[in-house]
């Protein structure tokens, strides 16, 4: 079982099972990934507020990859184990006019910068949090089934831009091999996330990703399914924040409690809103609460108070 390396000197930003390999593989190797931050270096530690109304999303998520496993062929299970994420000692997340849950209510864009250090996040410009450094490969995936090329901001059967913040490492991911070889990709690196990634962006870092492959030919899945490690946070030890909100419709549900959770951090702690709701991308988890009393739903939105420094 061997060990490769697959610099970022050569990344692309869509999915497409033609297009060629950039390393083959055996099936119990293992793979170090250089990877870029999202965007593609469009947003650096020098970058003001304004690179987010400029960004070019054709340059979105730029894949280091692909990788061909041996063996590997449609009907395979192709499983996917996360042995190490290193950063290097930047990131940034914010919010981009037109996106994101609460796009109808931050209209300009926001940029924050992040200081990572040693196995913490903290606000480049503050002492207002002070998060672990908790992270994962925002996208990953083979190649589709389908013929063509398809942009990589949504998820798809394939797998791709996932924002599982449960694929840490430790995890096993298991994805369905749909072409010979799976020809697998990642990108997208975070530093930590919350559940929802309301803002679309996580701690958006380069990293360092180690992945071990193996071929699965015992096992069949239709989309991705993983074993995490647990439990899957430390940011727990203070207890949590919780802002909940009901009716109808989970997506407006999960609206207004991210937006009861900023109004809980301007209020109490000193945030600006666009500082609090970076925070929420970052370290608050959505969760749906309760889905079987109608007509209304629950959605809450938990915030580790270890992460306040407030």
């Amino acid at each position: 079982m061997a060990e490769h390396y697959l610099d970022d000197s050569v990344v692309h930003a869509f999915w497409d099972r033609s297009y060629p390999p950039r390393l083959e593989i055996d099936s119990g190797d293992t793979v170090v990934f250089e990877c870029r931050e999202a965007s593609d270096r469009q947003v650096t530690p020098d970058s003001d507020h304004d690179a987010l109304s400029q960004l070019d999303f054709s340059r979105i998520h730029p894949l280091t990859g692909p990788v061909f496993i041996r063996g590997a062929v449609p009907g395979d299970t192709l499983e996917v184990e996360v042995l190490e994420l290193r950063h290097k000692g930047w990131g940034w997340n914010g919010h981009i006019p037109g996106f994101g849950l609460l796009a109808e209510d931050f209209t300009t864009p926001y940029l924050q910068h992040w200081r990572l250090e040693g196995n913490t996040c903290s606000f480049q410009d503050s002492e207002l949090v002070e998060l672990p450094f908790e992270p994962f490969c925002g996208v990953m995936g083979v190649a589709p089934e389908e013929t063509g090329r398809f942009d990589t901001i949504p998820p798809r059967r394939n797998g791709g831009n996932l924002d599982i913040r449960g694929l840490t490492t430790g995890a096993k991911a298991l994805f369905p091999v749909l072409a010979e070889g799976a020809l697998f990709s990642t990108a997208d690196c975070h530093a930590a996330q919350g559940d929802g990634e309301v803002t679309g962006t996580g701690i958006e870092s380069p990293m360092t990703v180690t992945l071990r492959f193996n071929v699965r030919k015992d096992l069949s899945v239709q989309e991705l399914q993983f074993t995490t490690r647990s439990p899957l946070s430390t940011t727990d030890t203070k207890g949590y924040h919780c802002t909940t909100a009901h009716g109808p419709d989970l997506f407006v549900n999960a609206q207004n409690a991210v937006r009861y959770m900023i109004d809980w951090l301007e209020t109490h702690h000193r945030f600006s809103r666009s500082q609090a709701y970076c925070l929420c991308s970052t370290a608050a988890d959505l969760k749906i609460s309760e889905i079987v009393d109608a007509p209304n739903w629950i959605v809450s939105c938990y915030l580790p108070l270890s992460v306040l420094r407030t």
